[in-house]
């Protein structure tokens, strides 16, 4: 302090016992921050660079997987599609098969009620035609004897006449409306 008081010159240069205390401390200093400091400071931006980077391989490992997964279930969807149009295929297959059969069965069922109904008709028009002459037949008898003032009844020559003229009637009638 005298210096300053002197000439105020001193101030520009600091005294030496100063820089030599300032330039062991600052050595003494630098050799723990390298020697201690430093060293833990690089292990922990080493593991913090790690840490960082094994999340980013762990991130893009899991995408990759999110996408083979994804992959995986649009193959296992474009197959089930595929397996459900195939079902569904099936599906409308058996039911027309179904249908088919059905119309078959009613075909069938309607044919034979026709025919059982056509049989019926036909056993029933029998049934007339037998009765119509026997009891046109008989008719024709009581006319007859009518006619001649005699009883014609009983007769076996008498019902054979009648049948045969019934007989040549009904040929007749089949040949007129077959040639209709």
């Amino acid at each position: 302090m005298i210096q300053a008081a002197e000439g105020g010159s001193g101030i520009l240069f600091p005294i030496w016992q100063e820089i030599v205390v300032g330039a062991i401390a600052f050595g003494l200093l630098c050799f723990v921050l390298m020697k201690f400091v430093f060293p833990r400071m690089e292990k922990t931006f080493e593991a913090r660079v790690d840490a960082i980077e094994g999340g980013i391989e762990r991130a893009e490992r899991a995408q990759e997987e999110a996408n083979q997964t994804l992959e995986e279930y649009r193959r296992k969807l474009a197959g089930a599609q595929e397996e459900a149009a195939a079902i569904r295929d099936e599906a409308r297959a058996d039911a027309i098969a179904a249908k088919e059969e059905i119309l078959v069965s009613a075909r069938e069922e309607a044919n034979r009620i026709i025919a059982a109904g056509h049989a019926q008709v036909e056993a029933s028009r029998q049934q007339l035609v037998r009765e119509l002459r026997s009891d046109v037949g008989n008719l024709a008898v009581d006319l007859a004897g009518k006619i001649i003032g005699q009883r014609l009844a009983g007769d076996a020559s008498t019902e054979q006449t009648v049948d045969q003229f019934l007989a040549q009637l009904t040929d007749d009638t089949a040949e007129a409306s077959g040639a209709r």
